[in-house]
C-alpha cells in the first residue's frame, strides 16, 4: 500500500446543455462539495459529468445524444484538474451527426480506451442495489470497471474476448460446422479468457479483506461479509479451450456460448448466505456502500491517486447509526475530494460540522442551476 497517495483534484466544471442543466460555471472544494434540492433538479446530473470526464460515457446509460438538452444543437463539458502536480484539462463537445469529441489537454485521443483509469473515480448511487439484486451482468460490469482502471491490458483483453465471443456466437446461430473455424476464434477466445480470470480472482482477494473492514465501519454490528468469484474457468483443470469443446453441441442449440468469463459472477455473502435472500434494506445499502470504498482503496493503491469520490444520494436506507459512521468515514482523511448530493441538508450539514470550517462548498440545486450556500476554502 502507498503511504502518500496523491489527491487527485477537479477545481473547476464548465458545463453547458448537458441534460437539464443550460450552463453551469463551478469552481470546487479541494475536500467537500455538497449539493442539496429536491429530486428531479440536476444534482445528478451534475454527478454524471464529472463521470463523463473519468470514462467517457455517461453513468445513467443514455446514448451522446440524449445527453443534449432538449431543444439544443450540442453539449459541451470542461474539467480543470490538478494531477500529479500538473494542471490538466478534459473537455467533451456533443453535436448531433458529427463524432464526438474528448480532448485531454486539447489533444484529441486516438482510443477513447486508453483515457480509461487516468482519472481514477468512484461512484456510489441509488443504482447501486443491482449489484444486489440484479443479474450477473451487473456484477460484471463493476469488476470489469474497477479493474480496468487499474489495469489497461485487462481492458484490452476485455475488448478482444467480447469481439472473439461474437464472433463464436455468430458461428453458432450460422449454424456453421467448420472446426477449423470454431478452433481459430476459440483459441483467441482463450488468450484473454485466461488474462481475464486471473485478474478477476486477484481483484476479488485483494478486494475481500477491504471491504470486511469498510462493512464493518459502517454497520459496527458484528455482522460477516464476504466476497468470492463463480467462474467456469477458475472451477476447470482441463482448460478453456476443453471446456468449450464439451459444451459446444449444447451451444449450437441454444445459439450462443454458455461458458466462460462473460458468465462469471460475484458471490455475495452476510453471515454465510446470499445477501439478497437475507439483508435488509438498510443491509443491502451498507453492503453496496462497503463495496464503492474498499473500490476506492483499491484504485487507490493501484493508481497511486486518490480519485474522486462521488456519492449520489446515499444516507436513503440507513438508519440513524449507520449514517453517522458512514459520515465519519467518508470525512476522515482517507479520503481526497469528494462530490455528495442529497435532498436532506441535516445530513450536509453534519458532514460540514465534522470537518470543521474550513474545506467544503455547497449549493442548492434547482431546475438545472446551482446556487451557492455555503463556499469556504481553508
Amino acid at each position: 500500500m502507498l503511504h502518500n497517495p496523491i489527491p487527485m483534484l477537479l477545481n473547476r466544471l464548465a458545463i453547458t446543455n448537458f441534460k437539464n442543466i443550460p450552463e453551469a460555471r463551478l469552481e470546487f472544494s479541494p475536500k467537500v462539495n455538497c449539493f442539496l434540492g429536491d429530486n428531479g433538479m440536476g444534482k445528478s446530473n451534475l454527478l454524471d459529468a464529472i463521470y463523463y470526464l473519468s470514462f467517457c460515457k455517461s453513468f445513467s446509460g443514455l446514448t451522446d445524444m440524449q445527453l443534449i438538452r432538449r431543444g439544443e444543437g450540442f453539449a459541451s463539458i470542461r474539467g480543470r484538474y490538478s494531477r500529479r502536480g500538473l494542471d490538466e484539462e478534459l473537455s467533451l463537445g456533443l453535436q448531433p451527426g458529427r463524432r464526438k469529441s474528448f480532448k485531454r489537454s486539447g489533444k484529441e485521443y486516438e482510443r477513447l480506451s486508453t483515457h480509461i483509469g487516468a482519472f481514477p473515480l468512484v461512484i456510489a448511487s441509488p443504482a447501486d442495489s443491482d449489484l444486489v439484486t440484479g443479474t450477473g451482468e451487473e456484477r460484471r460490469r463493476l469488476m470489469d470497471m474497477v479493474i480496468s482502471q487499474a489495469d489497461p491490458v485487462y481492458l484490452d483483453q476485455l475488448i478482444r474476448y467480447t469481439r472473439a465471443l461474437q464472433q463464436r456466437n455468430k458461428l453458432l446461430r450460422d449454424h456453421c460446422s467448420d472446426p477449423a473455424l470454431y478452433l481459430s476464434v476459440e483459441l483467441a477466445m482463450e488468450r484473454s479468457a485466461v488474462y481475464l480470470t486471473s485478474a478477476r480472482l486477484k481483484w476479488v482477494e485483494k478486494l475481500s479483506g477491504i471491504f470486511a473492514v469498510r462493512y464493518g465501519a459502517i454497520a459496527a454490528d458484528g455482522e460477516t461479509p464476504a466476497i468470492g468469484l463463480r467462474s467456469h474457468l477458475a472451477a476447470e483443470p482441463r482448460g478453456f479451450g476443453a471446456m468449450l469443446d464439451s459444451a459446444r453441441r449444447h451451444d449450437e442449440i441454444v445459439g450462443h456460448t454458455s461458458v466462460g468469463p462473460h458468465r462469471d459472477d460475484l458471490e455475495l455473502s452476510l453471515d454465510g448466505m446470499p445477501v439478497r435472500r437475507v439483508a435488509s434494506q438498510g443491509q443491502c445499502k451498507t453492503y453496496t456502500l462497503a463495496l464503492r470504498l474498499a473500490q476506492y482503496s483499491f484504485l487507490e493503491e493501484a493508481s497511486g491517486l486518490k480519485p474522486l469520490m462521488l456519492l449520489d444520494d446515499v444516507f436513503d436506507r440507513l438508519d440513524a447509526g449507520r449514517v453517522e459512521r458512514l459520515v465519519e468515514v467518508v470525512s476522515g482523511d482517507g479520503f481526497g475530494q469528494i462530490f455528495i448530493t442529497d435532498t436532506n441538508r441535516s445530513h450536509l450539514d453534519n458532514i460540514m460540522s465534522r470537518i470543521g470550517a474550513g474545506d467544503h462548498c455547497s449549493w442548492l440545486v434547482t431546475d438545472g442551476s446551482f446556487e451557492p450556500l455555503d463556499q469556504h476554502f481553508s
